[in-house]
């Protein structure tokens, strides 16, 4: 049998400490930072809130007193009822243009391209006033055969009104970006799984709608809700051309009273009661779609954590991992 001889300076040292089952405590990373920028919001909240409530000249009656009046509330109705025909027109287009740049010939997909880029190219305002002045270029429309005899002749004066060139600017202005919304939501399915699907033997409409259009989702919906956020404010634009949307109709009364900034209050406090109302649906609509993907968390949270929490030893280990 073997014997170890210890030296006399290792046997006075005794054994050496085990480090695997040492206890970690986990505490949070302290943030000095975060609390400083916390404390500077806070007061800055605090002087916000406190200039709102004193300055008399925000005059909060009026903006009570004109907030549900008759004629805001017509505005209202049309900033509602142009951003939710333009929005699904918009879309609809913008499906059949980005089906155009996807799966169609090099014929559409150059149309669908150059419409997408022209419309981005230029800003909403310019597109309405093109289209609201439209019969200075074209003071007549015709229907008949293309170089040929006209059967029905058109005065686009009578034709193009305000809210009709407000309808056709922003339902164009809305199918670029719709577009480009769809084709990259579904750009972002793997393709393997249409090849797998494909191999299976399914069709390709039913691989469109039970493979590729749910994952699409979750890319579509975020990005539409912002676009449905952005037309709804865009709306504002048709005040130029003397639309009675909600600004135009604010405009108008304190034309009358010279009370500018209450009656625009009144108008910005409408803008946020219905944007919120909408990332409210958005907030929904995208937990519905994302009901396959609850359980997995995300990785941000994961990376979040991981530098929230550092690990501190027993003092202990660390003298010896300095030693070491």
């Amino acid at each position: 049998m073997a014997t170890t001889i210890l030296s006399p300076s290792r046997a006075t040292q005794g054994p050496p400490a085990d480090t695997s089952t040492a206890p970690v405590r986990l505490v949070p990373r302290r943030r000095p930072g975060r609390w400083l920028a916390a404390a500077v919001v806070a007061i800055l909240g605090a002087m916000l809130l406190h200039t709102l409530v004193t300055n008399e000249r925000f005059e909060w009656p009026t903006v009570a007193h004109y907030f549900t009046q008759t004629a805001i509330l017509k505005g209202l109705w049309l900033t509602l009822w142009l951003t939710a025909v333009t929005f699904a027109a918009g879309f609809v287009l913008g499906i059949g243009l980005a089906a155009m740049r996807l799966w169609g010939g090099p014929v559409l997909q150059t149309v669908s391209f150059v419409f997408v880029w022209l419309v981005r190219s230029v800003p909403p305002l310019v597109l309405l006033l093109f289209w609201f002045q439209l019969a200075s270029l074209y003071p007549q429309l015709s229907l008949g055969i293309p170089f040929g005899p006209e059967f029905v002749t058109v005065n686009t004066t009578h034709l193009i009104s305000g809210l009709v060139a407000a309808f056709i600017a922003l339902t164009i202005d809305v199918a670029a970006f719709a577009a480009e919304i769809v084709r990259g939501g579904l750009v972002s399915v793997d393709p393997g799984q249409t090849e797998a699907a494909r191999s299976l033997g399914l069709s390709p409409r039913r691989i469109f709608r039970r493979i590729v259009l749910p994952q699409a989702m979750p890319a579509i919906i975020p990005a539409s809700g912002n676009l449905l956020i952005g037309l709804l404010k865009s709306t504002s634009l048709v005040s130029v051309i003397a639309v009675t949307d909600l600004l135009y109709s604010v405009q108008l009364v304190y034309n009358q009273n010279f009370k500018v900034m209450p009656l625009l209050l009144v108008a910005t406090i409408w803008y946020i009661v219905i944007t919120s109302v909408l990332a409210v649906g958005q907030y929904f609509i995208e937990r519905r779609f994302n009901r396959g993907r609850r359980d997995a968390r995300p990785f941000r949270e994961v990376l979040a954590d991981a530098a929230r929490l550092r690990p501190r030893l027993p003092r202990s280990v660390r003298t010896a991992g300095d030693r070491g």
